[in-house]
Parts: C-alpha cells; structure tokens; sequence
C-alpha cells in the first residue's frame, strides 16, 4: 500500500507537473505560465489598473451617499443616488486618505486595524496603507469586546478606524464604555492600559449620526474620518508618500488576517504584497475576468476584481439578500462571490420574488466563487439553473494561502465543477500525505499541503504556531499543512471531504462529514446541514446532524437519517438529528464573519443535547 512509498520517490514524482500525464500519486504542480508578478500592489494599481483603466467603473456602493467622505465635487460616474467612482475617482481618494495617514502619524509598518463592513471606506484604506507601507489589520466585526481586545493585542495595532455600528454592534460605545482612557485621551495621544500601542481611534460616520454621537458618548480621543482626508497635491506628506512606495518591496507584509477560528481562538495570518497580488490575478483569470465584467461582491472586501479593471458591486455594508438582488438586477452584474450560506440567501430571495409574481432578471450573471466551505452539489447545480451562474467557479484554499489554491474554470466539465475545487493554481505545488509524511495515490484520502509563493509569511509573532502548520520536507520546500483532508483523482481534481479534526472515528472506519452534509442538503426539505462527531459508549463516536428546514416543510428525524442511509452506506446515517430552532436549540447555525460553520461549538452543543437525550433518531 501507499505508506511502502518512499519519501524520495514521492519527492520525485512532486516535481513534475500533473499537465500532461496521469497521475497515480497525489502530488500535483500548476503552470508556471504565465510569471509572476513582481510588483507591490500600489505599484500594479498604477501601472497596470489606472493607466489603461482610468475612466472605466471601479466601484460601486449602493449604500453610500455621493460624496460620502467630502472633499472636491465628484463626477461618480453622473450617478445621482449613490457612490459610483472610475478607477481614476478611486485613486484620487486612496491618495487623499494616505496623505491624510501621515497627517496622524501612521508610518511605515504600523498596524492599521479596520472594523467595518463593505464600504468604500474600506476600500480605500487597504490601497493607502499598502502605498505607505502600513500593515491593515483585518478584524472581524462579529467579535466581541474580549476578542476585539485580544486581537487588537496580539498584533500591537496602532491606528483603528471604527464604524459606530453594524446591526446590533455598537463599536464605540463599547470601547468606550469599557475604556474610560478613550473619551478622556486627547486625539492622537490615547493612553490605554489594556491597548498599549493604540494611539488613534478614527471614526467612519457610516450612519449618518456622526454629530449625534459624539457629544452623546463624549469620546475626546475620536477622530473624525473626514477630517483626516488631504486633498491637496502639492504637500510634503504627496512626497513623503512617494518616497515610501518607492522603498517598498513585494514579499513585505501588507496585510494581516485573523483565521476564521472554526476550532478555536484565531492566529493572526501574516500576507505580503506578493501573496495577494499574484493570488488575484490567478482568481480573476480563472473566472475569465476582463474590464467589461461587475462583480457583486458580498463576503468581506475582495480586490482580485480590480486587478483585472473590472468593477466592484457592494450591494450593502452587511449581508443583505434584497440589497444583493436589487444589485445584480440594477446594476447587471456579470458576477456573484459568496460562500454557501450567502447563496442560499440569494435564492430565497430570488424565489420569494418569483412566487409574489415579480420578476427578477439574473441573466448578465456568469461567473463568480463559490467559496469559504465546501459548497453542497445540489446548491451549485441550483445556482447555475436559477440565476443563470453557468461559469460559476469553485474554489478552495485558507485564509493562510493567500486564499485560494485550487479553483476550477468555465473549461472543466460540469461533474469537475459541481463535485470537485479544481486543479492546482499556477506557480503552486500541493501533495495529500498520510499521518507519517508518505505521499498518498490518487483515490486515497490524505492531508492537503501546498506550496509555493501564496503560502503565508507565518503567524504575527507566533513562531511556535507556524512550525507546526508549515514544516520543510527533505528537499528543503516550505510546505503549509492544511488541516484539511482531501482526495485527488489521476487528472489532479481535488475533492475536499473534511477537517482532519472534524473527520467522525465509528468503530475505526472513518466517516467524512462533506459526504454526509452533501447526501442532506440533496433533499429538497433541507436547506443547511452542518455533520459532526458526537461522543459514543459504543462506536466511540457517531454522526449527529444540525438541520436548517426550508420554510414551510416538516421532516422527521427518520427521515434525515434515511436521506443518507439510502444513499450511502448506513454507518453514515445520524444517529442525532437537531433541527435549528427547535428543542432550545439556538435559531441559526453558528458562523464566522466569513459564512463558514462553526463545528467546534456544534461539537460542544451536540454533547449538551446527547447527554439529556435530546435528539435522537
């Protein structure tokens, strides 16, 4: 069997590419066509985006009002009723908001964190700190105030520019409420105990209530966010800016991200100029992106779309299935991006119309990602036939590998593109391993690890952390350990079939919850199904289920179980069944900021309920 091969024959046949020949071991390597980018992302924007793209639409939020941060009028591209800018309109603001981080003492290689939902603000401020060489710390807005502490922390943020509020988070309340040194500091001189390195607190009006809130909540240390825009050209701070992008380089850190803490407390993901640039360009070459293409964007920001002139689409600042509909139709998006419980949304809405007799036009989409966790077959087969996504892509990677690693094409045939993520991106290796490091065949599952130029720069400051996800094989390649537990086929289609940690041990025969979620969400009462191991006397572990019903049906426990049992073999079949919502069981499952499902807390719910003998079929 595989674990008889030798590490030196695996490293061997790890060198090749899988392009022209069939595999028979799961180690694969992309094209090395076409090179990569050796530009920092400032330096792209301007070369390669602004100079041929310059009048063409950048961005688009349908939230915003026009004029939103002030300064000289704007054309916002004769729109009336919302932001609209041309790359040329984006990048005269990206250069007002670096000027005006000079102003308040960001340098080089500070922490920027940002807290906030889609909005252009956002936008803006990852360009201008790459262009001033500071590192954008990208929180998650679902985190509470520990949490918001100790990743503010952990990294020594500086500079946090905050919206007063997303839905029922109320941002500066709480830290100020929390922290009497913010209201009492003076702007730009914050002394607080518990955040020793913050010095500036900005706050982005993105309610409109600015005047209202600060005398309400007395914050002396806030900074208005308008107030830090220099629209002047002619400044020192203009050359001050230049001379940084002249020294910055593309395997410097830019940006900072928190992984999505599916198992537990985050680390903070160190990425480089390169990393994301090259990553983006990969993406958007994948979906066939060109300057004609509108990308409606949902999930947190994304940038791969500018870095092929196309426009970006932000329907809202949160999750919103109307604003994402009335979007697509208005604006005629080309392109839709989310992860499954975002898409889900979207046909709800969609269906809701239809059913009330109102129409709904999706036929300009295309192409898109279907991203963030594996995304059941039926959902993308639905996506395809009603909103017309017929060349949309499915992706995989982590927040570590810049994200994406694999990713299939409008070329792959339709069983690739529904049941696989795809082939291997360019300048990137991967491998499947066994426990003891051997290279497994095609068709056996083992861990997924990659290599090459979009693998992280390692965890902020955690150098214990990254020796243990990114390890060097023999051949001296720096291989980033996924976690992930995936299955590869003789062409070099991966399948990901589960979380190493989420994999259910019964009896000894391993059970893959993708699998399983995947013959759930078949049936047409199920809209969401989430699998996870549950503790028992006699197998050692069984399968418990947490269903989302679509309105209006009424199933059984019975029959959950045998949505599976009949479609796979009956040690499959949940032996606990939770139906959300019911039971005191909570009303959604539990998610990160990026959709994706939080099984560690399902894990700690479903021994709860199977201690009490709740939910058993």
């Amino acid at each position: 069997m595989y674990r008889g091969i030798s590490r030196a024959a695996a490293l061997q046949w790890s060198r090749h590419s899988t392009t022209s020949r069939a595999l028979s071991l799961s180690s694969v390597e992309g094209s090395l066509e076409p090179p990569l980018s050796t530009q920092t992302l400032p330096s792209y924007f301007e070369t390669n985006i602004l100079g041929p793209y310059a009048s063409r639409p950048a961005l688009i939020c349908r939230q915003e009002r026009t004029r939103a941060h002030g300064g000289p009028a704007s054309p916002n591209l004769n729109v009336t009723t919302h932001l609209a800018w041309d790359f040329q309109e984006f990048d005269r603001h990206i250069h007002a908001l670096a000027r005006g981080l000079l102003t308040i003492g960001v340098k080089k290689g500070d922490r920027v964190a940002v807290i906030m939902g889609n909005t252009s603000a956002y936008a803006m401020l990852q360009w201008a700190c790459a262009s001033v060489g500071a590192i954008l710390v990208t929180v998650n807005p679902a985190y509470r105030l520990p949490e918001l502490v100790g990743t503010l922390k952990l990294v020594g943020v500086r500079h946090l520019f905050v919206v007063p509020r997303i839905r029922t988070s109320g941002y500066v309340e709480m830290f100020a409420s929390a922290f009497p040194d913010l209201r009492n500091s003076a702007p730009g001189e914050i002394q607080e105990p518990e955040l020793p390195e913050l010095r500036n607190l900005v706050i982005i009006d993105n309610e409109g209530e600015m005047s209202q809130s600060y005398p309400r909540l007395e914050v002396r240390s806030a900074i208005d966010w308008r107030e830090i825009m220099f629209w002047r050209e002619d400044t020192q701070e203009r050359r001050q800016q230049k001379d940084i992008s002249a020294t910055l380089k593309n395997d410097e850190v830019m940006n900072l991200q928190f992984t999505s803490g599916t198992t537990g407390y985050p680390k903070a993901v160190s990425l480089t100029h390169s990393n994301l640039l090259n990553n983006a360009l990969s993406i958007g070459k994948c979906m066939r992106l060109t300057e004609k293409d509108i990308l409606c964007n949902v999930p947190p920001l994304f940038h791969s779309a500018w870095t092929h002139g196309s426009c970006i689409v932000y329907p809202s600042e949160a999750f919103n299935p109307e604003a994402i509909v009335d979007a697509v139709v208005d604006e005629r998006c080309t392109a839709l991006h989310g992860v499954p419980t975002h898409f889900l949304g979207v046909l709800a809405e969609v269906e809701r119309r239809q059913n009330a007799g109102i129409p709904v036009d999706t036929s300009s989409l295309r192409t898109g990602i279907a991203a963030g966790s594996p995304i059941p077959i039926d959902l993308m087969k639905r996506l395809a036939a009603k909103l017309n996504l017929t060349e949309l892509t499915n992706a995989y990677g982590m927040t570590e590998t810049s994200p994406v690693s694999f990713q299939t094409t409008p070329a792959d045939s339709i069983i690739k593109r529904v049941e696989t993520v795809g082939r291997v991106q360019p300048h990137a290796r991967a491998k499947l391993i066994d426990p003891e490091g051997n290279i497994v065949p095609i068709g056996v599952p083992g861990e997924v690890c990659v290599s090459g130029y979009l693998v992280q720069k390692g965890y902020w400051e955690d150098e214990e952390q990254t020796r243990l996800a990114m390890k060097k094989d023999e051949g001296g390649t720096l291989w980033m350990h996924t976690g992930d537990e995936g299955i590869m086929d003789e062409e070099g289609y991966l399948r990901v079939v589960s979380r190493i940690k989420d994999i259910i041990i019964r009896g000894g025969e391993n059970l893959f919850p993708v699998q399983i979620e995947n013959a759930l969400t078949a049936h047409p009462h199920i809209r969401e199904a989430a699998v996870v191991c549950v503790p028992d006397a006699t197998y050692g572990e069984v399968v418990g289920a947490w269903i989302v019903r679509e309105p209006g049906s009424n199933m059984a426990r019975e029959e959950v179980r045998r949505s599976v049992t009949e479609n796979m073999n009956p040690q499959n079949g949940p032996v606990w069944v939770w139906f959300l919502g019911e039971d005191g069981t909570q009303a959604e499952l539990p998610k990160t900021a990026s959709g994706k499902v939080m099984k560690h807390v399902l894990r700690d719910w479903s021994r709860d309920f199977a201690k009490n003998n709740v939910g058993r079929v």
